[in-house]
C-alpha cells in the first residue's frame, strides 16, 4: 500500500506544465517512502500532448486563448516535449486544491514564464522557468489555486504584473472553475 501511495503522490509531485504542485503538507508526512529515480521517469509522460482545449481569459488590456489542463495527466504532461512555443500560447493549469505551487522543467526544450495565481485569479508571483531544468520553482505562499504558463517574457512583453485580476468570458476563475 505504501508503494501505491508513494507512486500517487509521486505523480501528484511531479506533475503539470513541466511540472506541478506539491500535495499538501499531510498528505507528503504521510508519506515516508521515497521513489527510485526510475519509477519518476516510468510515470511521466513520454511525448507532448495534443493541444487542450481553450478558453479565453483576459488580463488587463490581453487577451489569450489558454488551454486548459484541468485532469491530473494534463496537469502532469503540461507543456512537456513542445517546442517552437508561440507568443501566444498559454496553458492554465486550474489546480485540485489551493498549495503552494512548485512546478519544474523536466522534459521542456523551450524556457516560459510562469504565473502563480491565488483562488481570486490574481497574479501573485511571475517567475522565469528555465528549460530542462529539473528543480522545482516554489510559490512564496501556499495561496495558489491556478498556474498560467506562456511564452518565456510574455509577461514582461505585455506590461501584465503582480496584482493584475485574470478574468474569464464566464467570469471570475474563482466563479469560472471553483464554484460548481
Amino acid at each position: 500500500m505504501k508503494f501505491c501511495n508513494c507512486l500517487l503522490l509521486l505523480a501528484m509531485l511531479l506533475a503539470a506544465g513541466c511540472g506541478k504542485t506539491s500535495p499538501p503538507a499531510a498528505t507528503t508526512a504521510a508519506t515516508t517512502a521515497t521513489p527510485t529515480a526510475t519509477s519518476i521517469d516510468d510515470i511521466l509522460p513520454k511525448q507532448a500532448q495534443p493541444k487542450l482545449p481553450t478558453m479565453k481569459i483576459y488580463l488587463g488590456a490581453e487577451t489569450l486563448d489558454a488551454e486548459l489542463a484541468l485532469t491530473e495527466q494534463q496537469e502532469m504532461t503540461g507543456m512537456m516535449y513542445r517546442t517552437n512555443i508561440q507568443g501566444t500560447d498559454a496553458m492554465l493549469f486550474v489546480l485540485p486544491y489551493t498549495t503552494r505551487a512548485n512546478f519544474w522543467m523536466k522534459n521542456c526544450p523551450e524556457s516560459i514564464s510562469a504565473a502563480y495565481i491565488t483562488p481570486d485569479g490574481t497574479i501573485a508571483e511571475i517567475h522565469h522557468l528555465e528549460k530542462n531544468d529539473t528543480n522545482g520553482v516554489a510559490a512564496a505562499t501556499d495561496n495558489i489555486r491556478f498556474v498560467l504558463e506562456t511564452s518565456d517574457g510574455w509577461f514582461a512583453r505585455h506590461n501584465v504584473s503582480t496584482g493584475a485580476v485574470i478574468r474569464t468570458e464566464k467570469g471570475s476563475l474563482e466563479e469560472t472553475f471553483l464554484r460548481r
